[in-house]
This record gives C-alpha cells, sequence and structure tokens, in this order.
C-alpha cells in the first residue's frame, strides 16, 4: 500500500530551483520509493551496489558517462569523492536545475561532503519514517494511535494491512543491518554486542536529559566513548538531541540535551515491549507519548518550517517545558502528557516559562495530549490534540 508523504511538492519545488536536491534520512523510510515515483522520468542507480560506489568514487567520468543526469543516487554517502564531480558538472551546466537527485542515511559525512563541495549548490531535504497525519489519512478508519506509536513509523509495517510483517522480526532485522552496515562505516566499534546494549540503554533514557557519565557506567564504557556513539546514532538518524533554550550563552538554564528516537517503535522494541498493551500500562508510556509529540514538530520544522527552531526549558527549581517552538521570533510552549483530560496544575512548567521570558516573547502555551479536540482551561493555556501538529498562534 503506497502512503503519500507530505514532503512530495517540497521535493519537486527544490528539484525546479536547485541542480542538485539531497534527501537525507534514517534507513527503511522510504527515501527510494519517495524518489522514484516523484522523479520517475529521471535514471536510477544505488550506491549500496560496490561496484557502483567504486566506479563512482574512483573513476566518476566514467560513471558519469554511464549515466548521465538528470540522475537519481541513492545511498550517496559510499562514493564521497564523487561530490567534486557533481560540483564540476553542476558548473559547466549553469542554470540547469534538477540535475542530481540524491538519497543518503548517515547525516554527518553527507552534510560535510555538501558543505566542502555543494555549498549553494544544493538544497538538503531531512526526511523521516511516517507522521501520525501521513499515516492516519492512508489508515482511516483502521487507525490506532496507540499502535501507531507502539509499531512505529517506517513504511514497511505498514504496507500490507492484509498480511502485516512481523513487527519484532523487522526491528530485529533492522538493527541488526544498522549495526553492521552504518556502525562499522562510521566508527570503529570492537564490541558491536555493547553497541547493541548501548542502543537499548538508550531507550530506557528515551525522552530524559542526556548524562553521557551515566549512560556509559550502565554499559560499561567511558563517558567519551557514549559520547562518540551518541554522535553515530545521530549522525545515522536513529538518534535526535532536543537542545535546551537560552537567549545568550551566559544565561544557559540547563546544559544538557534531551534525547529522542525518530521513531518510536524502534525506542519500544529496544525497551523490549511485545505488544501495545504492555507498553502503555508500564512506566514508559509517558516517555514514548512525549518521544512522539517531539517527533511530530520535528517533521513540521523539517517538511513544512525549515527556518523555526526546536528546543526545550528548565530552571533552576527543576520547572520545565517540554517543548519551545521557536518561529518568526515567537515561542510556542508545549507541555506533553498522556492523558485526555489535563489540568491547569499539569502546566506548572509552562506557567513558569512564560513567566520568565514574558507575554512579549512567549505568543502561547499548549499541553498536547490525547483530546480530540483543542479547548481552553485558563486564559492563556489551550489543550490540544498531541497526536498531529496544530497551526501555530490559532
Amino acid at each position: 500500500m503506497w502512503i503519500d508523504r507530505l514532503i512530495l511538492s517540497e521535493l519537486r519545488q527544490a528539484a525546479a530551483s536547485f541542480p542538485v536536491v539531497l534527501l537525507t534520512g534514517p534507513r527503511q523510510v522510504g527515501k527510494t520509493s519517495v524518489l522514484e515515483r516523484t522523479f520517475a522520468e529521471c535514471s536510477y542507480v544505488s550506491l549500496d551496489t560496490a561496484a557502483n560506489a567504486e566506479m563512482a568514487d574512483t573513476r566518476p567520468e566514467d560513471f558519469l558517462r554511464l549515466h548521465q543526469p538528470p540522475l537519481v543516487i541513492d545511498e550517496i554517502q559510499y562514493a564521497p569523492a564523487f561530490f567534486r564531480a557533481i560540483k564540476s558538472h553542476v558548473d559547466a551546466n549553469r542554470g540547469r536545475h534538477g540535475l542530481f537527485i540524491l538519497s543518503g542515511s548517515q547525516n554527518f559525512p553527507l552534510m560535510q561532503a555538501v558543505a566542502d563541495s555543494l555549498a549553494g549548490r544544493a538544497a538538503v531535504l531531512p526526511f523521516h519514517g511516517l507522521s501520525y497525519e501521513e499515516w492516519a489519512i492512508a489508515w482511516q478508519d483502521r487507525s490506532d494511535w496507540r499502535e501507531f506509536i507502539f509499531r512505529g513509523t517506517f513504511p514497511r509495517l505498514w504496507d500490507d494491512p492484509d498480511h502485516p510483517v512481523s513487527r519484532s522480526r523487522w526491528y530485529q532485522g533492522y538493527t541488526a543491518t544498522y549495526l553492521e552496515r552504518d556502525v562499522r562505516n562510521l566508527l570503529n566499534i570492537g564490541n558491536l554486542r555493547d553497541f547493541e546494549r548501548f542502543l537499548r540503554a538508550c531507550a530506557a533514557r528515551c525522552s530524559q536529559t542526556l548524562n553521557m557519565s551515566e549512560l556509559g557506567r550502565d554499559v560499561g564504557i567511558s563517558a567519551t566513548t557514549a559520547r562518540q556513539w551518541v554522535s553515530v546514532l545521530t549522525a545515522s538518524n536513529v538518534l535526535f538531541l532536543l537542545e535546551p533554550y537560552y537567549r545568550s550563552l551566559g544565561k544557559r538554564l540547563a546544559k544538557a540535551p534531551k534525547m529522542y528516537f525518530t521513531d518510536s517503535g524502534l525506542a519500544s522494541w529496544l525497551m523490549g515491549f511485545q505488544n501495545a498493551e504492555a507498553l502503555w500500562a508500564s512506566p514508559f508510556a509517558g516517555a514514548l507519548w512525549e518521544n512522539h509529540v517531539i517527533g511530530q514538530w520535528l517533521r513540521w520544522r523539517d517538511w513544512r518550517q525549515p527556518t523555526a527552531s526546536l528546543w526545550y526549558w528548565r530552571d533552576q527549581g527543576g520547572n520545565e517545558a517540554d517543548l519551545l517552538i521557536e518561529c518568526d521570533g515567537r515561542l510556542h510552549a508545549v507541555e506533553c502528557k498522556l492523558t485526555e483530560k489535563p489540568e491547569v496544575r499539569d502546566a506548572k512548567g509552562l506557567q513558569k516559562c512564560a513567566s520568565f521570558y514574558g507575554d512579549d516573547l512567549v505568543a502561547s502555551l499548549s499541553i498536547a495530549c490525547t483530546a480530540a479536540a483543542p479547548y481552553q482551561i485558563s486564559p492563556r493555556i489551550t489543550v490540544r490534540d498531541g497526536r498531529t501538529t496544530w497551526r501555530l498562534g490559532e
């Protein structure tokens, strides 16, 4: 079953405006399918094949003679030297757009190559698994948000409603493939079993402030190694780090970021849950709900409002706003609560944040919960459906 993705119009617009378009995101989120469907008129080649990657990296002229633009190239990170050939071809064909449509799974090497060779020539679009909005439209009456968060956002888990793939087997294979391919390419890890344990330790701290010393101690590695491994997970788009908000470098209220998974299903699988009922009855339910809400706003920023910034806020007294959305010079504070009927006391952190920065900066206060429709619980605080995003300022 094909699920329409919200990023399609942005992709077409970028290809009409830039000579190079780069779609970057985790493995198995549908990058290849989206590019093949959106740019069906272009030739396609994957650098997942060793022979193709070797030719592109060492014999770029031969590669371009064999595969002429406009061209879709999948897994471009396997041929980092090819970016120079792309630059030369683009410069020799000034004024032409949509020459190279690229995809890749490793953010750090990709962005380094883009910065070195394609600055000003490439539009970079981050891609993620399914948003709740995309999934709910496709599944309609069969939609169950609890099952969606538990099962995850990878399209393969939802493409056959009548014969669904085994979630446990799929994540087992996904994790093994990710460990073998991406991790070994990015970092020399001697014991992959330790790294898998590290993944599970990260999942247990989903939606929490990141403490490298504690994380490393639980797995039996140093804080320095934990920091390196977190960088691998963020570079591979498995983790997303939400930084604390501060108006100046000298007035930071919190220093450590909060850690989230870009896919809630992977987090719940790593936590060890085999069915949705057990997850939602567990102490981890609130953390997975917060992870889901943050993930929806991450997709909103990357797909619809790339100039916006996402933060969290916490003062020295422990008062916290789970999410601050900075857009057009104003802040929109959000608290995540796994309940259908939150109370005013649930917004204590929001009120502290608004008091700290003032009404001129803080434009709105919202509680993202499971309520079906928005309503006010105070003149300034709005209860909203956190399963998806909403229009800021309404």
